[in-house]
């Protein structure tokens, strides 16, 4: 409840702009997020790994082994939250020999809980989600993100897959969170969502939910997901997700986390 409080008075703030760190999308409240969590998990489980921003700053790469590991994202659409757009969430994931078990997303301004472990199911609030099932690319919606790289290179490529994107399909849709995207997937509302630059903790522990709720996640260019590549597309089927990457007219590689 405590911690409920603090996001909350902190995301209601008018001058919150003046302390969060855009050059990490981090902010003080981020800080807080990860602290509590990290305490909680920590003191539960001595020998667990842990992987999130904070792990890898200064540049340091990704170590994700086989023993069990968190993987967390504080608070995924941290400019939403700076701007009071209310689709911001808390993401834990949990991996045991690298397959992601367990994924719980929180979204405290919306009062929504998304949890899923490996063969129980996926819930908001308690209640059984599933996707659309959706088959029909010309009837779907897809979400899609700008993301946060301005490489002329890598923002002309995204275009030109969007573009594609957008002549066939229903129509597209933004929400400014990876986690919020694929939960939204899961619950029916909405499709698809291809996305090429997040980071492992934007979308290990959404990708639990969706699998649950009857979707698929695969690379964008076909076959398995890659956590560490940085690029998803999920769906609420696997033909829809087959119909949407065979769409898509260029991959973009990303630097590995």
């Amino acid at each position: 409840t405590g911690f409920k409080t603090e996001i909350y008075n902190t995301y209601t703030r008018k001058d919150k702009c003046a302390f969060v760190k855009f050059r990490a999308d981090r902010s003080h409240s981020g800080h807080l997020a990860m602290a509590a969590i990290l305490i909680l998990l920590g003191t539960m489980y001595l020998t667990h790994k842990f992987i999130g921003e904070e792990s890898v700053a200064g540049g340091h790469k990704t170590e994700w082994t086989d023993d069990p590991t968190w993987i967390i994202d504080p608070i995924d659409g941290t400019t939403n939250f700076v701007h009071q757009i209310p689709h911001t969430c808390v993401c834990i994931g949990l991996s045991i020999k690298k397959q992601m078990v367990v994924g719980v997303v929180y979204a405290p301004i919306l009062n929504e809980m998304y949890t899923g472990a490996k063969g129980q199911g996926a819930f908001c609030n308690g209640e059984r989600i599933s996707t659309s099932q959706q088959n029909d690319l010309k009837q779907a919606i897809i979400y899609l993100e700008g993301g946060s790289s301005r490489e002329q290179d890598v923002l002309r490529r995204k275009f030109n897959i969007y573009h594609k994107v957008v002549e066939t399909t229903r129509g597209t849709r933004t929400l400014g969170s990876a986690a919020m995207n694929m939960v939204n997937v899961a619950k029916g509302s909405g499709d698809a969502y291809v996305e090429y630059g997040l980071h492992i903790w934007d979308f290990a522990a959404s990708g639990v939910i969706l699998l649950e709720a009857g979707g698929a996640m695969i690379d964008p260019a076909g076959g398995p997901v890659d956590f560490l590549s940085r690029r998803v597309l999920c769906a609420s089927s696997q033909s829809l997700a087959d119909q949407l990457s065979t769409t898509i007219p260029e991959h973009i590689e990303m630097e590995r986390d």
